[in-house]
């Protein structure tokens, strides 16, 4: 019996995150023995060249040394307290020192918890209920945000998803990424009643899609105007795109701020932050409840510094360097074997959307040639290049992977192109 077949026994689909399941490009998931620098190893011994480095999570690669010192050493002090660190302190005061927009922290588990008591926040502080969100904008699996969602309900083509009563959708306000008509439509109707608007300052859940020009200073414009606040969903971008986030990359500053991937190192923990009197309506100053056995955990906050100490501008350069080669090599040698391609680029995220035209919103992406992504993907797999197995993720380059290993990647590229466009692949 495979390993598959076991999981499968036992975990609902075999895995414990949809999209792991490569239901949406065919075939089976390897399972990973383990992991270094830019490389993947399989149970069976095969190494991957790896562009999903944990969903982005991996900045500086697999098992970094500094990281793997780091938790170590704090796990040989004890995995959980239930009580305050000094870690956690200083996690905080790195997030804030970095980002101007943050003075206080909530440190949570997940991205989706750090979504979810974002928007209680949001409430709690304004006495409205609205919340506007984007189509194809994915702030983890929160009940009320689970409408129009990118990331794997967007890989399965789910509407939402089943368990999800009217009643918790019915104060969410979807809007198309990039459309500024439509903003100026939902705030002219409902804008008494918004407490805010939560989006992905860049949109990595549908693939990669920029902000259009204006998009982002006009959604702070419309929140000021209506006194309603912007919540950044930066759990990718954050520390990702730079030391500041997509905030500092595009000069527009959020009311809230939600952070992930990156400040745990590979470790669940995630974290919500803004201005103090913000803040601090939280329990247990304010009136807004939120808790968490594990929030703040020792290992996981060893894990965020032992990161955020080895990132600086200069790493920043670099990364970005990268990414914009294995753009245009990716661009080059994908349309010389004739495919239809867009690859965009933000900093040092990647896209990948087989379509002849630009993709500026989540219609967009659906519009994208899944067929031709599911093909390329297993292509490239054989080949031993592991990318997103699915149309509607970003491409994750590290700061271990090398000049030949991205040089590498776009041979490799260039073959499994050749082999989509002549159909000789074995069926997935």
């Amino acid at each position: 019996m495979s390993l598959y077949e076991r999981a499968r026994a036992v975990i609902p689909g075999g895995v414990s995150s949809p999209v792991r399941s490569f239901g949406a490009v065919g075939g089976e998931p390897f399972f990973v023995a383990g992991a270094e620098g830019p490389y993947l190893v399989a149970t069976d011994g095969t190494r991957y060249l790896d562009y999903v480095q944990s969903w982005g999570a991996s900045i500086l690669g697999h098992a970094h040394p500094a990281l793997v010192e780091a938790v170590q050493r704090a796990a040989a002090a004890g995995t959980s307290y239930g009580a305050p660190t000094e870690r956690e302190v200083l996690l905080a005061e790195a997030i804030r020192d970095r980002v101007p927009s943050v003075e206080k922290v909530r440190l949570v588990s997940s991205g989706t918890e750090a979504a979810m008591t974002a928007l209680r926040l949001a409430r709690g502080a304004t006495g409205r209920d609205k919340i506007v969100k984007f189509a194809g904008c994915y702030h983890g699996h929160v009940d009320s945000l689970l409408v129009a969602a990118g990331s794997g309900v967007a890989t399965f083509g789910l509407p939402g998803s089943a368990g999800v009563t009217p009643g918790a959708v019915a104060d969410t306000l979807v809007v198309p990424y990039n459309d500024d008509a439509a903003l100026d439509a939902v705030f002219a109707e409902h804008g008494a009643d918004i407490a805010a608007v939560i989006v992905e300052p860049v949109a990595a859940n549908m693939g990669l899609v920029a902000p259009g020009a204006g998009f982002l200073s006009g959604l702070r414009a419309r929140c000021d105007a209506h006194r309603a606040l912007l919540i950044f969903d930066e759990v990718i971008t954050g520390f990702r795109v730079g030391l500041g986030g997509a905030q500092a990359l595009y000069g527009v500053t959020p009311d809230l701020s939600i952070f992930g991937k990156v400040i745990g190192g590979g470790l669940p923990l995630a974290a919500v932050g803004g201005p103090g009197g913000l803040m601090e309506e939280l329990a247990p100053v304010g009136s807004v409840y939120q808790a968490g056995t594990l929030s703040g955990n020792p290992l996981a906050t060893a894990a965020g510094l032992a990161v955020l100490e080895q990132l600086d501008d200069a790493l920043y350069v670099s990364l970005a360097d990268r990414a914009a080669f294995l753009a245009a090599g990716l661009t080059t040698v994908m349309g010389e074997a004739g495919l239809a391609v867009q690859v965009p680029r933000v900093a040092t995220l990647v896209g990948l959307f087989f379509s002849p035209t630009p993709v500026r919103d989540y219609e967009g992406a659906h519009g994208a040639d899944v067929k031709t992504h599911a093909a390329f993907f297993h292509a490239l797999l054989r080949r031993g290049v592991f990318v997103a197995p699915s149309a509607f993720e970003a491409v994750f380059v590290s700061a271990a992977h090398g000049w030949p290993d991205l040089e590498r990647t776009v041979e490799l590229a260039a073959d499994a192109a050749a082999e989509v466009v002549s159909g000789a692949g074995p069926d997935c």
